[in-house]
């Protein structure tokens, strides 16, 4: 099997839209401080993205419209995730089998309450890869779909090599993911890699929010800083155009 070429066909026959390989070997501290000792000291990461179904997010649009957002919350959240960590298995497994290691990181699992965080960010890995920039929203923010993918990663000691380096971000003056959040969590500070996510984002008031959500009856489920990004958005612009011609 060779790797670089084999890999990203097998990722993509099992349903990614997205592939890439991310050299980490220069943000390893960083690791470490989220994840431990479990996931540093991998030198590549393999990171997959299965983009999401618009039909689904545009129906974020509407707040009282509870069975699109129930279903959002199903098809584009519990689903996709399923599917997300059954690739980065499979992936894992041919990795494996070509005799080197391999650890495929949750595609949503909080493993601290306190960092309200993962033990790997897939953002992180995306952006090292060159599929993206962490915008102002602080996900990753594609050139053709937005922020209307998932993500999984598989970290690795294959010596793959990196599919690109991180992308400058295009957010510009843009702020109506800023501006849309129902509990202001976002300072629409643009990203720097120097800054804790602290300075863009407040992780504890977005957490209180869904938790209030998770007290009441409706779907546990916001997206409104996904559903309005312009880059996610472009498609959607196009074709309205079309019809209107």
């Amino acid at each position: 099997m060779d790797p670089d070429n084999d890999l990203p066909a097998f990722a993509r026959s099992l349903g990614a839209d997205y592939y890439g390989v991310a050299d980490l070997t220069g943000v390893q501290e960083f690791i470490h401080e989220q994840g431990g000792d479990r996931v540093a000291g991998y030198p590549r990461a393999v990171v997959m993205g299965i983009r999401l179904l618009d039909t689904l997010v545009d129906a974020l649009e509407d707040r009282t419209d509870l069975t699109g957002a129930a279903l959002y919350r199903h098809n584009s959240y519990d689903t996709v995730n399923a599917a997300l960590d059954a690739l980065a298995l499979r992936v894992a497994n041919t990795i494996q089998r070509e005799g080197y290691r391999a650890f495929p990181v949750p595609a949503s699992k909080r493993a601290s309450d306190e960092l309200i965080a993962g033990v790997f960010s897939h953002k992180l890995a995306a952006h090292l890869a060159g599929l993206g920039w962490i915008g102002k929203n602080c996900l990753l923010v594609t050139p053709d779909h937005g922020p209307r993918v998932r993500w999984i990663t598989v970290l690795t000691d294959a010596p793959l090599a990196p599919t690109g380096t991180p992308m400058e971000q295009r957010c510009g003056k843009c702020t109506v993911c800023v501006d849309i959040c129902p509990v202001h969590s976002f300072t629409g500070r643009p990203f720097h890699e120097e800054e804790p996510r602290g300075a863009r984002f407040d992780a504890a008031a977005c957490d209180r929010y869904f938790k209030k959500l998770e007290a009441g009856s409706g779907p546990v489920v916001c997206g409104l800083c996904l559903f309005v990004c312009p880059h996610g958005r472009k498609k959607k612009r196009r074709s309205s155009e079309k019809l209107q011609k």
